[in-house]
Protein backbone atom coordinates (compact mmCIF):
# COMPACT_ATOMS: atom_id res chain seq x y z
CA UNK A 1 0.00 0.00 0.00
CA UNK A 2 1.18 3.36 -1.04
CA UNK A 3 2.19 4.83 2.54
CA UNK A 4 1.47 8.67 1.37
CA UNK A 5 -1.73 7.83 0.81
CA UNK A 6 -2.55 6.29 4.64
CA UNK A 7 -4.12 8.84 7.13
CA UNK A 8 -2.15 11.30 8.90
CA UNK A 9 -3.51 13.28 12.04
CA UNK A 10 -1.63 15.84 13.38
CA UNK A 11 -1.23 17.87 16.92
CA UNK A 12 1.42 20.28 16.97
CA UNK A 13 5.02 18.98 15.73
CA UNK A 14 3.41 15.22 16.18
CA UNK A 15 2.58 13.00 13.41
CA UNK A 16 0.23 10.02 13.69
CA UNK A 17 -0.77 7.28 11.17
CA UNK A 18 -4.12 5.91 12.29
CA UNK A 19 -2.39 3.47 14.00
CA UNK A 20 0.02 5.51 15.58
CA UNK A 21 -3.25 7.20 17.02
CA UNK A 22 -5.04 4.42 18.04
CA UNK A 23 -1.63 3.56 20.13
CA UNK A 24 -1.85 6.94 22.11
CA UNK A 25 -5.31 6.76 22.29
CA UNK A 26 -5.05 3.20 24.23
CA UNK A 27 -1.88 4.77 26.90
CA UNK A 28 -3.99 7.98 27.86
CA UNK A 29 -7.08 5.87 27.59
CA UNK A 30 -5.25 3.72 29.98
CA UNK A 31 -3.62 6.40 32.35
CA UNK A 32 -7.66 8.33 32.50
CA UNK A 33 -8.85 4.58 33.94
CA UNK A 34 -5.83 4.72 36.82
CA UNK A 35 -6.74 8.62 37.08
CA UNK A 36 -10.43 7.86 37.19
CA UNK A 37 -10.47 5.43 39.20
CA UNK A 38 -8.96 7.64 42.34
CA UNK A 39 -11.19 10.40 41.35
CA UNK A 40 -14.56 8.31 41.84
CA UNK A 41 -13.18 6.13 45.20
CA UNK A 42 -10.84 8.78 46.77
CA UNK A 43 -13.83 10.98 47.34
CA UNK A 44 -16.94 8.88 48.34
CA UNK A 45 -15.17 7.48 50.57
CA UNK A 46 -13.38 10.30 52.51
CA UNK A 47 -16.80 11.61 52.34
CA UNK A 48 -17.94 8.31 54.03
CA UNK A 49 -15.65 8.28 56.25
CA UNK A 50 -16.15 11.87 57.85
CA UNK A 51 -19.46 10.95 58.22
CA UNK A 52 -18.52 8.02 59.90
CA UNK A 53 -16.76 10.69 62.37
CA UNK A 54 -19.78 12.40 62.35
CA UNK A 55 -17.88 15.54 61.98
CA UNK A 56 -20.87 18.70 61.30
CA UNK A 57 -22.01 20.03 57.78
CA UNK A 58 -20.09 22.35 58.24
CA UNK A 59 -16.64 21.24 59.00
CA UNK A 60 -17.51 18.40 56.23
CA UNK A 61 -17.92 21.32 53.47
CA UNK A 62 -14.70 22.86 54.69
CA UNK A 63 -13.32 19.58 54.12
CA UNK A 64 -14.30 18.44 50.96
CA UNK A 65 -14.98 21.19 48.90
CA UNK A 66 -13.60 24.82 50.32
CA UNK A 67 -10.02 23.11 51.23
CA UNK A 68 -9.30 21.87 47.38
CA UNK A 69 -10.51 24.79 46.06
CA UNK A 70 -8.36 27.26 48.26
CA UNK A 71 -5.36 25.07 47.60
CA UNK A 72 -6.48 24.96 43.53
CA UNK A 73 -6.40 29.25 43.93
CA UNK A 74 -2.93 29.21 44.76
CA UNK A 75 -1.45 26.10 43.07
CA UNK A 76 -3.77 25.24 39.86
CA UNK A 77 -2.20 29.16 38.10
CA UNK A 78 1.81 28.76 39.16
CA UNK A 79 1.86 25.12 38.14
CA UNK A 80 0.07 25.66 34.67
CA UNK A 81 2.17 29.28 34.06
CA UNK A 82 5.43 26.72 34.64
CA UNK A 83 4.29 24.11 32.55
CA UNK A 84 3.57 25.91 29.53
CA UNK A 85 6.66 27.43 29.94
CA UNK A 86 8.84 25.01 30.09
CA UNK A 87 11.10 23.26 27.93
CA UNK A 88 12.52 19.84 28.45
CA UNK A 89 13.64 16.01 27.43
CA UNK A 90 10.44 14.72 28.41
CA UNK A 91 8.23 18.01 27.10
CA UNK A 92 6.63 20.57 29.33
CA UNK A 93 3.60 18.27 31.23
CA UNK A 94 5.25 15.39 31.85
CA UNK A 95 7.77 15.93 34.55
CA UNK A 96 5.08 17.48 36.45
CA UNK A 97 2.78 14.61 36.19
CA UNK A 98 6.52 12.62 37.21
CA UNK A 99 6.07 14.25 40.51
CA UNK A 100 2.77 14.64 41.90
CA UNK A 101 1.66 10.78 40.86
CA UNK A 102 4.04 9.06 44.01
CA UNK A 103 2.31 12.12 46.23
CA UNK A 104 -0.82 11.64 45.50
CA UNK A 105 -0.50 7.37 46.19
CA UNK A 106 1.17 8.34 49.38
CA UNK A 107 -1.73 10.49 50.58
CA UNK A 108 -4.44 7.86 49.60
CA UNK A 109 -2.39 5.03 51.46
CA UNK A 110 -2.09 7.58 54.33
CA UNK A 111 -5.90 8.28 54.08
CA UNK A 112 -6.75 4.48 54.02
CA UNK A 113 -4.05 4.59 57.60
CA UNK A 114 -6.16 7.20 59.07
CA UNK A 115 -8.48 4.31 61.40
CA UNK A 116 -5.03 3.24 62.59
CA UNK A 117 -2.70 6.38 63.11
CA UNK A 118 -5.66 8.25 64.55
CA UNK A 119 -5.51 5.86 67.37
CA UNK A 120 -2.30 5.63 67.62
CA UNK A 121 -1.54 9.85 67.76
CA UNK A 122 -3.96 9.43 70.29
CA UNK A 123 -1.82 7.14 72.56
CA UNK A 124 0.85 9.13 71.60
CA UNK A 125 0.13 12.54 72.80
CA UNK A 126 -0.81 11.19 75.93
CA UNK A 127 -3.04 13.98 78.48
CA UNK A 128 -2.23 16.51 76.04
CA UNK A 129 -4.58 14.82 73.37
CA UNK A 130 -7.39 16.19 72.27
CA UNK A 131 -9.24 13.37 72.13
CA UNK A 132 -8.92 10.05 69.53
CA UNK A 133 -11.59 11.96 67.11
CA UNK A 134 -9.72 15.19 67.07
CA UNK A 135 -6.36 12.61 66.67
CA UNK A 136 -7.66 11.03 63.55
CA UNK A 137 -9.33 14.19 62.10
CA UNK A 138 -5.85 15.66 62.07
CA UNK A 139 -4.43 12.24 60.53
CA UNK A 140 -6.83 12.92 57.64
CA UNK A 141 -6.24 16.38 57.36
CA UNK A 142 -2.61 15.49 56.97
CA UNK A 143 -3.00 13.17 54.19
CA UNK A 144 -6.15 15.00 52.81
CA UNK A 145 -3.57 18.27 52.51
CA UNK A 146 -1.02 15.75 50.21
CA UNK A 147 -4.11 14.23 48.50
CA UNK A 148 -5.28 17.47 47.21
CA UNK A 149 -1.87 19.15 46.75
CA UNK A 150 -0.99 16.56 44.24
CA UNK A 151 -4.15 16.05 43.01
CA UNK A 152 -4.87 19.52 42.06
CA UNK A 153 -1.14 19.94 40.86
CA UNK A 154 -1.66 17.55 38.12
CA UNK A 155 -5.09 18.10 37.13
CA UNK A 156 -3.64 21.56 36.22
CA UNK A 157 -1.48 19.53 33.64
CA UNK A 158 -2.91 16.87 32.55
CA UNK A 159 -5.72 18.96 30.53
CA UNK A 160 -2.75 20.56 28.62
CA UNK A 161 -1.25 16.90 28.34
CA UNK A 162 -4.32 16.35 25.76
CA UNK A 163 -3.88 19.85 24.45
CA UNK A 164 -0.74 19.07 23.03
CA UNK A 165 -1.01 15.51 21.75
CA UNK A 166 -4.59 14.58 20.63
CA UNK A 167 -4.77 16.26 17.16
CA UNK A 168 -7.42 18.92 17.19
CA UNK A 169 -11.01 17.42 15.49
CA UNK A 170 -11.27 14.76 17.77
CA UNK A 171 -11.23 16.60 20.64
CA UNK A 172 -14.57 15.52 21.39
CA UNK A 173 -14.64 11.89 20.67
CA UNK A 174 -11.48 12.05 22.15
CA UNK A 175 -13.45 13.60 25.28
CA UNK A 176 -16.32 11.11 25.05
CA UNK A 177 -14.12 7.91 25.34
CA UNK A 178 -12.06 9.72 28.09
CA UNK A 179 -15.37 9.72 29.70
CA UNK A 180 -16.71 6.54 28.56
CA UNK A 181 -13.55 5.16 30.84
CA UNK A 182 -14.34 7.55 33.51
CA UNK A 183 -17.75 6.12 33.79
CA UNK A 184 -16.74 2.14 33.64
CA UNK A 185 -14.37 3.00 36.69
CA UNK A 186 -17.76 4.63 38.07
CA UNK A 187 -19.48 1.07 37.84
CA UNK A 188 -16.75 -0.70 39.18
CA UNK A 189 -16.69 1.23 41.79
CA UNK A 190 -20.35 2.12 43.05
CA UNK A 191 -21.49 -1.63 41.92
CA UNK A 192 -19.03 -4.18 43.62
CA UNK A 193 -16.65 -1.82 46.03
CA UNK A 194 -18.59 1.45 48.05
CA UNK A 195 -20.68 -1.47 49.61
CA UNK A 196 -17.25 -2.50 51.40
CA UNK A 197 -16.59 0.41 52.44
CA UNK A 198 -17.83 0.59 56.11
CA UNK A 199 -15.32 -3.04 56.94
CA UNK A 200 -12.33 -2.91 54.12
CA UNK A 201 -11.75 1.21 54.12
CA UNK A 202 -8.14 0.73 54.76
CA UNK A 203 -7.53 -1.91 52.00
CA UNK A 204 -9.51 -0.58 49.22
CA UNK A 205 -7.59 2.71 49.28
CA UNK A 206 -4.08 1.16 49.77
CA UNK A 207 -4.72 -0.95 46.46
CA UNK A 208 -6.30 1.74 44.55
CA UNK A 209 -3.27 3.69 45.55
CA UNK A 210 -1.32 1.42 44.52
CA UNK A 211 -2.80 0.70 40.91
CA UNK A 212 -3.21 4.19 40.34
CA UNK A 213 0.70 4.69 41.45
CA UNK A 214 1.93 2.03 38.69
CA UNK A 215 -0.35 2.88 36.63
CA UNK A 216 -0.33 6.51 35.47
CA UNK A 217 3.19 6.43 35.90
CA UNK A 218 3.53 3.82 33.57
CA UNK A 219 1.75 5.83 31.12
CA UNK A 220 4.21 9.22 31.61
CA UNK A 221 6.93 6.92 30.19
CA UNK A 222 5.32 6.04 27.22
CA UNK A 223 3.41 8.55 26.04
CA UNK A 224 5.71 11.61 24.30
CA UNK A 225 5.29 14.76 23.50
CA UNK A 226 6.33 16.99 20.64
CA UNK A 227 8.72 20.08 20.62
CA UNK A 228 7.23 23.19 21.36
CA UNK A 229 8.19 26.33 19.89
CA UNK A 230 10.52 29.19 22.65
CA UNK A 231 8.58 30.69 25.21
CA UNK A 232 7.75 33.83 25.28
CA UNK A 233 10.94 35.77 26.61
CA UNK A 234 10.18 37.20 30.35
CA UNK A 235 11.99 40.03 31.58
CA UNK A 236 14.73 38.95 34.10
CA UNK A 237 14.21 40.66 38.01
CA UNK A 238 17.28 39.98 40.15
CA UNK A 239 15.55 38.41 42.90
CA UNK A 240 13.01 35.23 42.91
CA UNK A 241 10.62 38.39 44.54
CA UNK A 242 10.66 40.05 41.88
CA UNK A 243 10.75 37.33 39.15
CA UNK A 244 7.46 36.25 40.67
CA UNK A 245 5.66 39.20 40.36
CA UNK A 246 6.16 39.77 36.84
CA UNK A 247 5.42 36.17 35.94
CA UNK A 248 1.89 36.80 38.14
CA UNK A 249 1.19 40.50 36.24
CA UNK A 250 1.64 38.55 33.06
CA UNK A 251 -0.06 35.62 33.80
CA UNK A 252 -2.98 37.98 35.23
CA UNK A 253 -2.92 40.93 31.69
CA UNK A 254 -3.00 37.93 29.22
CA UNK A 255 -6.01 35.80 31.42
CA UNK A 256 -8.17 38.50 32.38
CA UNK A 257 -7.68 41.67 30.16
CA UNK A 258 -10.17 40.71 27.56
CA UNK A 259 -13.92 40.75 28.61
CA UNK A 260 -14.71 37.75 26.56
CA UNK A 261 -12.31 35.09 28.44
CA UNK A 262 -13.83 36.22 31.69
CA UNK A 263 -17.50 35.62 30.42
CA UNK A 264 -15.98 32.07 29.56
CA UNK A 265 -14.23 31.53 32.96
CA UNK A 266 -17.91 32.35 34.33
CA UNK A 267 -20.00 30.68 32.59
CA UNK A 268 -17.77 28.03 32.51
CA UNK A 269 -17.41 27.98 36.59
CA UNK A 270 -21.12 28.14 37.27
CA UNK A 271 -21.96 25.63 34.94
CA UNK A 272 -19.47 23.54 36.94
CA UNK A 273 -20.64 24.42 40.38
CA UNK A 274 -24.40 23.85 39.53
CA UNK A 275 -23.61 19.98 40.15
CA UNK A 276 -21.62 20.72 43.46
CA UNK A 277 -24.82 21.14 46.25
CA UNK A 278 -25.95 17.66 44.96
CA UNK A 279 -22.84 16.23 44.63
CA UNK A 280 -20.90 17.09 47.82
CA UNK A 281 -23.58 15.91 50.00
CA UNK A 282 -25.38 13.06 48.06
CA UNK A 283 -23.70 10.34 50.40
CA UNK A 284 -25.09 12.39 53.66
CA UNK A 285 -28.32 12.66 52.00
CA UNK A 286 -28.75 9.20 51.18
CA UNK A 287 -27.89 8.88 54.88
CA UNK A 288 -30.83 10.88 56.41
CA UNK A 289 -33.36 9.01 54.52
CA UNK A 290 -32.12 6.13 55.39
CA UNK A 291 -31.19 4.55 52.02
CA UNK A 292 -28.25 2.14 52.80
CA UNK A 293 -24.68 2.54 50.77
CA UNK A 294 -25.60 -0.78 48.93
CA UNK A 295 -28.57 0.94 47.23
CA UNK A 296 -26.85 4.17 46.46
CA UNK A 297 -24.22 2.10 44.86
CA UNK A 298 -26.42 0.52 42.45
CA UNK A 299 -28.16 3.95 41.86
CA UNK A 300 -24.79 5.31 40.65
CA UNK A 301 -23.93 2.32 38.99
CA UNK A 302 -26.79 2.90 37.06
CA UNK A 303 -26.05 6.59 36.33
CA UNK A 304 -22.38 5.26 35.23
CA UNK A 305 -24.14 2.64 32.99
CA UNK A 306 -26.59 5.08 30.99
CA UNK A 307 -23.99 7.90 30.91
CA UNK A 308 -21.75 4.78 29.23
CA UNK A 309 -23.89 4.44 26.50
CA UNK A 310 -24.25 8.42 26.03
CA UNK A 311 -20.66 9.14 26.26
CA UNK A 312 -19.54 9.09 22.73
CA UNK A 313 -22.38 9.78 20.58
CA UNK A 314 -22.56 12.92 22.96
CA UNK A 315 -18.26 13.49 21.54
CA UNK A 316 -19.65 12.81 18.54
CA UNK A 317 -22.39 15.65 18.66
CA UNK A 318 -19.89 17.64 20.34
CA UNK A 319 -17.66 17.79 17.58
CA UNK A 320 -20.33 17.91 15.14
CA UNK A 321 -22.37 20.89 16.57
CA UNK A 322 -19.68 22.59 18.88
CA UNK A 323 -19.37 21.91 22.58
CA UNK A 324 -20.80 24.86 23.49
CA UNK A 325 -24.03 24.25 22.14
CA UNK A 326 -24.42 20.92 23.25
CA UNK A 327 -23.61 21.85 26.56
CA UNK A 328 -26.04 24.44 26.69
CA UNK A 329 -28.68 21.96 25.26
CA UNK A 330 -27.52 19.72 28.44
CA UNK A 331 -27.75 22.39 31.36
CA UNK A 332 -31.55 23.45 30.45
CA UNK A 333 -31.77 19.46 31.08
CA UNK A 334 -30.01 19.56 34.07
CA UNK A 335 -32.27 22.56 35.07
CA UNK A 336 -35.35 20.73 34.82
CA UNK A 337 -34.04 17.68 36.80
CA UNK A 338 -32.77 19.54 39.96
CA UNK A 339 -36.14 21.51 39.91
CA UNK A 340 -37.62 18.20 40.11
CA UNK A 341 -35.71 17.24 42.24
CA UNK A 342 -36.33 20.36 44.45
CA UNK A 343 -39.86 19.66 45.09
CA UNK A 344 -40.04 15.90 45.32
CA UNK A 345 -36.80 14.15 46.48
CA UNK A 346 -38.09 13.56 50.09
CA UNK A 347 -38.16 9.40 50.28
CA UNK A 348 -35.41 7.00 49.63
CA UNK A 349 -37.67 6.39 46.52
CA UNK A 350 -37.92 9.63 44.79
CA UNK A 351 -33.93 10.73 45.55
CA UNK A 352 -32.65 7.49 44.15
CA UNK A 353 -35.10 8.95 40.63
CA UNK A 354 -33.63 12.52 41.43
CA UNK A 355 -30.05 11.41 42.28
CA UNK A 356 -30.00 9.25 38.76
CA UNK A 357 -31.24 11.66 36.62
CA UNK A 358 -28.98 14.15 38.64
CA UNK A 359 -26.12 12.02 37.28
CA UNK A 360 -26.96 11.41 34.18
CA UNK A 361 -27.95 15.05 33.19
CA UNK A 362 -24.75 16.42 34.74
CA UNK A 363 -23.30 13.81 33.02
CA UNK A 364 -24.25 14.80 29.63
CA UNK A 365 -23.05 18.28 30.81
CA UNK A 366 -19.48 17.02 31.24
CA UNK A 367 -19.02 14.75 28.56
CA UNK A 368 -20.21 16.99 25.49
CA UNK A 369 -18.56 20.60 27.14
CA UNK A 370 -15.65 18.36 28.14
CA UNK A 371 -13.66 20.09 25.11
CA UNK A 372 -14.68 23.36 25.60
CA UNK A 373 -12.04 25.03 26.94
CA UNK A 374 -9.50 23.32 24.10
CA UNK A 375 -11.79 25.18 21.56
CA UNK A 376 -12.17 28.42 22.80
CA UNK A 377 -8.75 29.38 24.83
CA UNK A 378 -5.76 29.55 22.40
CA UNK A 379 -3.94 26.65 22.05
CA UNK A 380 -0.11 27.30 23.01
CA UNK A 381 -1.25 28.78 26.23
CA UNK A 382 -4.00 26.30 27.20
CA UNK A 383 -2.82 25.42 30.70
CA UNK A 384 -2.33 29.09 31.58
CA UNK A 385 -5.69 29.89 30.37
CA UNK A 386 -7.66 26.48 31.89
CA UNK A 387 -5.95 27.20 35.32
CA UNK A 388 -7.32 31.46 34.85
CA UNK A 389 -11.16 29.96 34.92
CA UNK A 390 -9.90 27.44 37.54
CA UNK A 391 -8.94 30.50 39.90
CA UNK A 392 -12.88 32.62 39.54
CA UNK A 393 -14.08 28.41 40.08
CA UNK A 394 -11.85 28.08 43.39
CA UNK A 395 -12.97 31.35 44.73
CA UNK A 396 -16.43 30.43 44.20
CA UNK A 397 -16.22 26.80 45.31
CA UNK A 398 -14.42 27.99 48.86
CA UNK A 399 -17.83 30.00 49.26
CA UNK A 400 -20.49 27.68 48.13
CA UNK A 401 -19.64 24.44 49.73
CA UNK A 402 -19.31 25.91 53.29
CA UNK A 403 -22.72 27.87 52.50
CA UNK A 404 -24.89 25.32 51.20
CA UNK A 405 -23.34 23.31 54.79
CA UNK A 406 -24.61 26.14 57.27
CA UNK A 407 -28.24 26.23 54.97
CA UNK A 408 -28.47 22.59 55.73
CA UNK A 409 -27.27 22.63 59.80
CA UNK A 410 -29.56 25.58 59.57
CA UNK A 411 -32.59 24.03 57.93
CA UNK A 412 -31.97 20.79 60.39
CA UNK A 413 -30.74 18.56 57.96
CA UNK A 414 -33.29 19.69 55.01
CA UNK A 415 -30.95 18.10 52.36
CA UNK A 416 -33.38 18.48 49.08
CA UNK A 417 -32.20 22.60 49.43
CA UNK A 418 -29.32 20.95 47.73
CA UNK A 419 -31.52 20.50 44.38
CA UNK A 420 -33.03 24.01 44.69
CA UNK A 421 -29.22 25.40 44.87
CA UNK A 422 -28.40 23.91 41.94
CA UNK A 423 -31.39 24.79 40.54
CA UNK A 424 -30.93 28.41 40.70
CA UNK A 425 -27.22 27.86 39.24
CA UNK A 426 -28.48 25.88 36.54
CA UNK A 427 -30.80 29.02 35.62
CA UNK A 428 -27.28 31.56 36.17
CA UNK A 429 -24.89 29.23 33.89
CA UNK A 430 -28.00 28.85 30.91
CA UNK A 431 -28.04 33.01 30.65
CA UNK A 432 -23.85 33.54 31.16
CA UNK A 433 -23.57 30.78 28.48
CA UNK A 434 -26.01 32.30 26.49
CA UNK A 435 -24.72 35.65 26.46
CA UNK A 436 -20.98 33.44 25.48
CA UNK A 437 -22.06 32.12 22.85
CA UNK A 438 -23.24 35.57 21.07
CA UNK A 439 -19.74 36.41 21.53
CA UNK A 440 -18.62 33.33 20.08
CA UNK A 441 -20.53 33.73 17.01
CA UNK A 442 -18.87 37.47 16.36
CA UNK A 443 -15.61 35.45 16.56
CA UNK A 444 -16.04 33.62 13.46
CA UNK A 445 -18.46 30.42 14.54
CA UNK A 446 -18.10 26.79 14.89
CA UNK A 447 -16.29 27.21 11.20
CA UNK A 448 -14.12 29.99 11.47
CA UNK A 449 -13.39 30.98 15.12
CA UNK A 450 -10.04 32.14 16.06
CA UNK A 451 -9.19 32.48 20.04
CA UNK A 452 -8.41 36.04 20.14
Amino acid sequence: MDQSKLPVWQAGTLTYTTGGLVVLFLWLLWGDFAWAMRDRSVGPMAQWYLKHLNVPNILFALLISTFPATIGLVLGPIISYKSDRHRGPRGRRIPFLLITTPIAAFGMIGLGLCPILGPLLHQAMGSSSPGERVATLICFGVFWAAFEFATIAASAVFGGLINDVVPAPLFGRFHGLFRAVSLIDGMIFNYWLIGKVDTHFTVLLIVIAVFYGTAFMWVCFRVKEGVYPPPPPEEESPSPVGGFIKGAKTYFRECFSRSYYVWVFVMLTIAALSSMPVNTFMIPYAHSLGMSMDAYGKCMATIFLVSLILAYPLGWLADAFHPLRTGLACLAGYLAVTAWGALYARTPETFAIALVLHGVLSGCYYTSAASLGLRLFPRSKFAQFASASGIIGSLCGMTLGPLIGTMIDVTGNLYHYTFTAGCALSVIALATGWHVHGKFMRLGGPKNYIAP
